[in-house]
């Protein structure tokens, strides 16, 4: 079981535009696969999680992730952000970035855990909504990567 995320300026994709929660959804996933972390049916399963437990966060950002069952179809656990400076409507609040997450194990706790403390710093918060710099991304999310 993998037990480092891995986050690299490739899983960092600024500047997109989605036309809804699902095509916000896609794009994640596709991230996910293009990176090696996840087999293509990881995606249908984070439409599922999506369905049953919205991902929004707060701060703008949402943790698209796939179910329980989807975990085996997990190669190395991996984040991958899809920035929205336009926003897409995530079933009412407004989300501006997407993380997407691959996790076999409970990596997905310690993301969490680092995530929060991105949320409830309005000001880092802002940068990674703002963001126009991989690397920035990466500083903003080191402790969730690392």
């Amino acid at each position: 079981m993998a037990t480092d995320l891995v986050l690299s300026t490739d899983a960092v994709r600024l500047g997109r535009t989605a036309r809804d929660r699902a095509d916000a959804i896609d794009q994640c996933g596709a991230l996910l696969v293009e990176l090696g972390a996840v087999e293509p049916g990881y995606v249908t399963a984070m439409h599922e999680r999506e369905a049953s437990i919205p991902t929004f966060v707060g701060e703008g950002v949402a943790i698209p992730h796939g179910t329980d069952a989807s975990r085996a179809l997990v190669r190395k656990a991996a984040l991958a952000v899809v920035q929205f400076p336009e926003g897409v409507d995530w079933g009412g609040p407004t989300v501006r970035v997407a993380i997407g997450i691959a996790a076999s194990g409970e990596e997905h706790l310690r993301v969490l855990s680092s995530l929060a403390g991105v949320l409830t710093d309005p000001e880092r918060a802002e940068r990674l909504r703002s963001a126009d710099d991989p690397d920035e991304v990466l500083e903003l999310l080191a402790p969730a990567a690392g």
